[in-house]
């Protein structure tokens, strides 16, 4: 059977660190190792950490006795892995039943695949994960190029991916390296992009991993601050393209393309909170018309053909705006 190397980065999630892991263990299919990284928690994650390898010999443990910040964890799983695939699953996630073996049937009926990905539940709180019907084992998929991959980020200024259902082949994140400290939000974005340089993407139509959303996400503020995500975005996509991303052919244009991407979705973003009377449309419109003035002058309406799931999006909002 192939071998998954599964990473999990931990930070006072300790409540939700044993359902991780047992995740994690419970997996077919593959001959897996988990390495849970701590961060110095000050909850009782570091007793639930040992309870778990004492438990099985396939949980390794890396405690820290000070606080490096979540990106000395990801790049410490990189390099630790040594198995044929990767996977970074946070504490507070899970992986649902047969997930690896719906992704490595995948890769490995396609080596030229970097990484393939699918589709995610939402959990709320403490809640568990919701029962899920079964799953095929060939699920339908898209299949993309690696640019058709990068191009779709640039002309859609996002990314709709659930991060713990990303299963990459180890050999090419380690010659992709590691996660850059100067991306505290949106690390995970330049990453896939730098991926995608090195083989083609598949997207799976299933669900592989449930999410879960609670007060202490890391990404609460940015979901809360649609234009901090924004922002954070479009620094994504200039650190790859000031790196990496310059050795593509047309580099240039796709640089400005992932500029009018980006703004063009924060138009859309503004208006969606203006039709909710939320402030934080102004602060969207001036970051559209700072990545592409162009967009003060004429409404992005092609973006909205693009944006897959756009127009219920902007029916329900027409919908409640006119209630």
């Amino acid at each position: 059977m192939a071998s998954v190397d599964i990473v999990i980065p931990n930070y006072n999630y300790g409540r939700y660190l044993e359902a991780c892991v047992k995740s994690a263990l419970a997996q077919d299919g593959a001959v897996v190792r988990v390495l849970v990284v701590d961060n110095a928690s000050t909850d009782d994650s570091v007793a639930i950490a040992r309870r778990l390898a004492a438990a099985d010999p396939r949980v390794e443990l890396l405690l820290r006795p000070e606080n490096l910040g979540p990106h000395a964890s990801f790049n410490a799983g990189i390099d630790w892995a040594r198995a044929d695939y990767f996977l970074l699953l946070f504490a507070d996630d899970v992986l649902v039943p047969g997930a690896l073996r719906r992704a490595i049937a995948t890769m490995e009926k396609d080596r030229s695949l970097a990484f393939c990905y699918g589709q995610a539940v939402a959990i709320r709180d403490d809640a568990p994960l919701p029962e899920i019907r079964v799953q095929p084992l060939f699920p339908p998929m898209e299949l993309m190029s690696g640019r058709a991959f990068i191009e779709r980020f640039c002309d859609l200024g996002v990314f709709q991916i659930p991060g713990p259902s990303i299963l990459v082949r180890t050999s090419v994140q380690q010659r992709t390296g590691h996660y850059r400290t100067s991306l505290p939000h949106s690390d995970d974005y330049e990453v896939w992009l730098r991926l995608a340089m090195h083989g083609s993407v598949a997207a799976l139509d299933c669900v592989q991993a449930g999410i879960r959303t609670h007060a202490a996400n890391r990404s609460t503020d940015l979901w809360t601050h649609q234009s901090l995500h924004v922002l954070h975005t479009a620094a994504a996509a200039e650190s790859f393209f000031h790196h990496e991303g310059r050795w593509l052919d047309g580099a240039e244009a796709l640089r400005k393309r992932a500029r009018r991407g980006i703004a063009q979705r924060a138009y859309w973003s503004a208006v969606s909170h203006a039709l909710q009377g939320n402030a934080e449309a102004l602060r969207l419109l001036r970051i559209a018309f700072q990545l592409s003035p162009f967009t003060a002058l004429v409404p992005p309406l092609g973006y909205l053909l693009r944006r897959r799931d756009m127009m219920p999006r902007v029916r329900s909002l027409l919908a409640r705006a006119l209630r």
